[in-house]
């Protein structure tokens, strides 16, 4: 009942916030300190783990056809018209592009048969893209693909790589900023992407028209925060929504400026500052059961998966988050999102729907997650969004997070809660501990 309940209210409270879209922005108006009534469900704590740089079919494609359960490949096609396998990934992932029109040249229109033409998969590179970790590769985030929920049906919210990813993830949106990660603009640049690292990046006025380079910064509402005059306007975030509510909310992120944070004066230049943590406090706050509502967890210290980086690696860091909530007094009332900002770009065979961008891996642990279950409802990084919003009843952002799919059917809130299961610590291979020292990650790569 309780589970069919929240069906029946999640589009209703999403259509009445529908009702106040105002605005070329598409942000929502929200009067602060107002709630709306939430469904009945026990959780109060959602985390996001957000790694780096994974498709679907690279990352669990090999686990659903072993397991006869999802859609994954084990081949993909190439721009002649032939079909390669998808060969054994190595565990430091190639450096293939993945800016926006790499993405767009691969997805060629929903065909998915233009990855080979990326730079660094072409057949020089021996189609280096097209590859497939096997489960034992990634055994933490396998043991909990296993036990709890996937969705084979998440896709970036468009083809963007991370600085795009991580905008849309707490605003619904990117405020008209298009294409790439941030590149230095009028003044010498700083460190990071946000508004104090001096850098510019492609913004479309809300009219339409030729993209120009404007500070990559979303004002505050009086219109401050860039590093120069900027045409960009304010547009909340689920920050906002929480500190409305008087929810609390953490985001855990490594030094320096690649958060989510500096991108918005309002958090940068404001007391939400005070609300982002280093990357491992959270595996503190889980163990002595401080967690707050929402949890935003960008891995540090070589842990993301990025290309260049160890997989194995992050999946022990992947392990140690989440063993430490599983373990922790917030269990019983936490749900888990593990999922990666963008395809890296690594091969997926499903073609997005709509202005989606390509597939990536979504792996979903709570004690009320469905087990062994696998949701193939069209989902993106809106729908994390989504499920926050109806959980705690807060209205949406935007468009896209207002009609979104919120993963309500990888639930059942009145199923026996599920018992965390055991993750461990694995020993690097010798070859990847040779790499990793005489290539150690760029504390300032925003990549």
């Amino acid at each position: 009942m309780i589970a069919q309940a929240r069906k029946v209210l999640a589009p209703l409270v999403a259509l009445s916030a529908a009702l106040l879209l105002a605005g070329s922005s598409g942000a929502f108006p929200f009067a602060p300190h107002a709630r709306l009534a939430p469904p009945a469900n026990p959780i109060q704590h959602i985390v996001i783990v957000y790694q780096e740089n994974h498709s679907f079919d690279e990352v669990l494609g090999g686990l659903c056809i072993l397991d006869s359960r999802c859609d994954g490949a084990a081949t993909g096609k190439i721009s002649t018209g032939d079909v390669i396998p998808l060969h054994p990934a190595p565990d430091i992932p190639p450096n293939v592009a993945h800016q926006s029109r790499w993405q767009t040249l691969a997805m060629d229109g929903g065909q998915m048969d233009r990855f080979d033409l990326i730079k660094g998969c072409e057949p020089a590179t021996g189609y280096a893209c097209y590859e497939q970790y096997a489960p034992a590769q990634i055994p933490n985030l396998a043991a909990l693909a296993r036990a709890f929920a996937i969705s084979d049906r998440t896709f970036e919210d468009g083809p963007m790589p991370s600085w795009g990813s991580h905008l849309a993830l707490v605003a619904a949106q990117t405020s008209g900023f298009v294409g790439d990660n941030p590149r230095t603009g009028t003044v010498p640049p700083a460190n990071g992407w946000g508004c104090d690292s001096f850098k510019d990046s492609a913004w479309v006025p809300p009219g339409g028209g030729s993209p120009i380079m404007v500070p990559s910064c979303i004002p505050k509402q009086d219109g401050t925060g860039p590093y120069r005059a900027s045409p960009v306007q304010w547009v909340p975030t689920i920050m906002d929504r929480l500190d409305d509510a008087g929810l609390p909310w953490r985001i855990y992120t490594p030094a320096g400026s690649f958060a989510i944070c500096p991108t918005f004066a309002e958090c940068l230049y404001g007391p939400q500052a005070t609300d982002v943590k280093y990357s491992t406090r959270v595996i503190t706050d889980a163990g002595a059961g401080t967690l707050p509502s929402l949890s935003i967890v960008i891995p540090c210290c070589g842990n993301s998966q990025h290309n260049g980086f160890s997989m194995l690696k992050g999946d022990n860091w992947i392990g140690q988050v989440v063993s430490a909530i599983m373990n922790g007094p917030q269990w019983s009332s936490t749900a888990i999102f593990v999922t990666y900002d963008d395809c890296g770009c690594f091969y997926d065979h499903v073609a997005p729907p709509g202005k989606l961008g390509i597939r990536v891996p979504m792996v979903i642990v709570s004690p009320y997650a469905r087990p062994g279950f696998t949701d193939s409802t069209d989902a993106s990084f809106a729908s994390l969004l989504a499920f926050t919003e109806h959980t705690f009843g807060l209205p949406p952002l935007a468009a896209a997070d207002a009609g979104a799919y919120d993963y309500s059917a990888s639930f059942d809130f009145t199923q026996h809660p599920l018992a965390p299961v055991v993750l461990a610590q694995h020993a690097l291979p010798q070859h990847t501990e040779q790499w990793l020292k005489a290539h150690p990650p760029d504390p300032n790569d925003p990549t």
